[in-house]
């Protein structure tokens, strides 16, 4: 359990990076985004397979596919949330896609799960909503899309869950990334968009930090049960919360820091539970 919290943070980190950054880049179409996020892994994910003489094609072919289709459709959908939400509105809004990937992985994987973490479940989604809240002029567009984007993110955990042990975690990864740079490249060909100067930079970056992202979230839950690591996706909450007053200026108020305090307070007490 210690590596997959670890596991975790780092996974958290990189991807607030990454969402801060996508934020920043929202005025490119979101398929360029995404071809971009993905061909920087592709290459850092393939490179370090054929260093390592490890199997490119894996074992668990079909579920490697479903789990990149899945996070492909995910990851689109968050990226387009962007262009109309604010981004820590929309990263607390996805964070509803662990209690989806207990549902699926209590239903699919017959995990077990005891009535105290449904309830602290539940603290770490309100803690959630404290923090950013809905807000009286929440774009209907981006809360659909990102609710959307939460129910595959779910269905992501879980796959991955469910090819476990067997595929080593930069091939789960590289399958994802192929996926998403062709799927990114093809429809984003007739609106692509030049970068200028320290734009390049940026979106190369993005496969940089998501490659780490991934990397590590995959490691995390090929150690521990979802219902476990899961609700540690939570996070990256405190992340952005921290990004957003560093980087942007963002004043967090008393109810704000509550927030906090309840997802993290109801996230270490479903370890100590679980681990029971």
């Amino acid at each position: 359990m210690k590596k997959a919290v670890l596991f975790m943070v780092l996974s958290t980190f990189s991807f607030t990076l990454m969402n801060g950054f996508v934020k920043y880049l929202s005025h490119f179409p979101t398929f360029e985004i995404v071809f971009f996020r993905s061909i920087g892994s592709l290459v850092l994910a393939t490179s370090y397979i054929l260093f390592k003489g490890i199997p490119i094609m894996g074992n668990n072919k079909r579920l490697m596919l479903y789990r990149s289709f899945a996070g492909i459709t995910a990851m689109s959908l968050f990226f387009m949330s962007l262009k109309y939400i604010p981004v820590g509105t929309a990263v607390s809004l996805r964070y509803i896609a662990p209690i989806f990937a207990t549902f699926f992985a209590v239903i699919l994987l017959k995990e077990k799960l005891r009535a105290v973490q449904w309830f602290l479940f539940a603290i770490a989604f309100c803690g959630v909503l404290v923090i950013k809240g809905f807000g009286d002029s929440l774009d209907t567009t981006g809360l659909l899309l990102v609710l959307t984007a939460s129910v595959f993110s779910g269905m992501v955990y879980v796959l991955i869950r469910r090819i476990g042990k067997g595929d080593h975690p930069l091939v789960i990864v590289n399958y994802f990334m192929f996926i998403g740079t062709v799927i990114g490249g093809l429809l984003s060909i007739n609106n692509f968009s030049l970068p200028q100067g320290n734009e390049w930079w940026l979106l190369l970056s993005l496969g940089l930090f998501g490659f780490f992202g991934q990397l590590f979230m995959t490691k995390a839950f090929q150690v521990a049960k979802t219902t476990l690591v899961a609700p540690l996706k939570y996070i990256e909450v405190i992340f952005t919360v921290t990004i957003g007053v560093y980087w942007f200026g963002d004043i967090y108020t008393i109810t704000s820091l509550l927030g906090i305090l309840m997802i993290v307070g109801a996230l270490v007490t479903n370890v100590l539970v679980g681990r029971r």
